[in-house]
């Protein structure tokens, strides 16, 4: 049997802890996915999905990860050759689904834990004359948020070139702006700021976007764009869709509304990162990875001096009841990753810091070697 963690002890960067009104929806009864109940439901999620988005344009409801989504991005969004923006693990992802798709991808590299400088990502776009960019907002390995909106109106200036981004970690936890900053496409999971158990992912696409997809023959089933965009003005699924997963979306977010909309969420985000912040000023054991301005408001990412193993640090907190996460790769034993999307409170994150404290006092573990 799978143990289980006590309520507002779960920090990891995703999936994160779910509200008990929300687990109790998934015990809703099945009911025909194909009949008046899940139009009506599916009609019903709409409008919030789009407040969540900030569009006034559909918004497409996936059975799936949102690394589907990844892929729907590059079967309908690149014609050939995609611009990979890579400062992390989900950076090189995406490139990876580019070219595991079959196109041409370019890798403009960014030191890990730093964002792309918007006059570079112009000098990369105007050089490689690529017809795509791909761009992950915030990289969840590093903790790093980049300038979105100065970053998307640099891929404005260049006619037919498609922006894609993975918004996972910040949809629904920072701004994010996708008819007013232009976005093409930007998808997430449910399991990150949205507060809900993995297995559905949703993107909201621009109308170039579509054009771009209605050009390419070969963009699979599946993650058929064009068909995910008829089915969500129709309010109908492409297929079986996740319904006990969709029931529990409509009451997160009533519970999004009911606590004041997607500002307040975003507020809410940013108010818990700078709970995090305050609270490592004086660790001198830990450090940001990401500079000041350009931190997530979702997860922090901290470094640990030389001595402190970050897989030890994760144990021992594991052993005090709290669960949180470490690095990606090559930073496993040198990164804490503590998640703080989704509902986590800030009285219980507090707790946790307090606890978090004492372990980093008592020093355990004891791994030298830098990335």
């Amino acid at each position: 049997m799978i143990a289980t963690v006590p309520p507002g002890q779960f920090f990891l960067p995703g999936p994160v802890e779910v509200h008990p009104e929300v687990l109790q929806a998934l015990l809703h009864p099945m009911f025909q996915h194909r009949g008046p109940e899940m139009t009506a439901l599916f009609a019903r999620v709409q409008g919030p999905l789009r407040e969540l988005f900030r569009t006034a344009r559909p918004v497409i409801l996936s059975t799936s990860s949102a690394t589907g989504l990844m892929e729907a991005a590059i079967v309908n969004g690149v014609r050939r050759r995609a611009l990979a923006v890579v400062g992390g693990y989900f950076g090189e992802r995406f490139a990876l689904v580019g070219e595991s798709c079959g196109r041409e991808v370019d890798r403009l590299d960014v030191a890990e834990g730093e964002v792309v400088a918007p006059a570079r990502l112009a000098e990369a776009i105007d050089r490689l004359r690529s017809d795509a960019v791909l761009l992950v907002h915030c990289e969840t390995g590093t903790g790093a948020l980049a300038p979105l909106e100065e970053l998307a109106a640099v891929v404005r200036r260049f006619d037919d070139v498609m922006l894609l981004v993975d918004g996972v970690t910040s949809v629904g936890g920072s701004p994010v702006e996708t008819d007013m900053w232009g976005l093409d496409f930007v998808f997430t999971g449910s399991q990150k700021a949205l507060g809900l158990p993995p297995g559905l992912a949703f993107a909201a696409s621009s109308e170039r976007m579509l054009e771009r997809a209605r050009s390419i023959p070969d963009r699979g089933w599946y993650f058929d764009l064009v068909r995910h965009h008829e089915a969500a003005v129709h309010h109908a699924p492409t297929q079986t869709p996740a319904i006990s997963l969709v029931c529990a979306l409509e009451v997160q977010l009533a519970r999004i509304a009911a606590a004041g909309g997607v500002e307040a969420r975003w507020a809410r985000h940013r108010t818990l990162r700078e709970v995090v912040e305050s609270w490592a000023a004086d660790r001198p054991e830990v450090r940001f990875l990401a500079a000041p301005g350009e931190r997530a408001w979702t997860l922090s990412a901290l470094r640990l001096d030389d001595r402190l193993d970050a897989v030890a640090v994760q144990q021992a907190m594991r052993a005090e009841g709290f669960v949180i996460g470490t690095g990606l790769e090559a930073w496993r034993h040198r990164l804490l990753r503590i998640g703080h999307m989704g509902d986590v409170e800030p009285g219980n994150l507090g707790r946790m810091l307090e606890v978090l404290a004492q372990v980093l006092q008592r020093g355990p573990g004891g791994f030298s070697d830098a990335p």
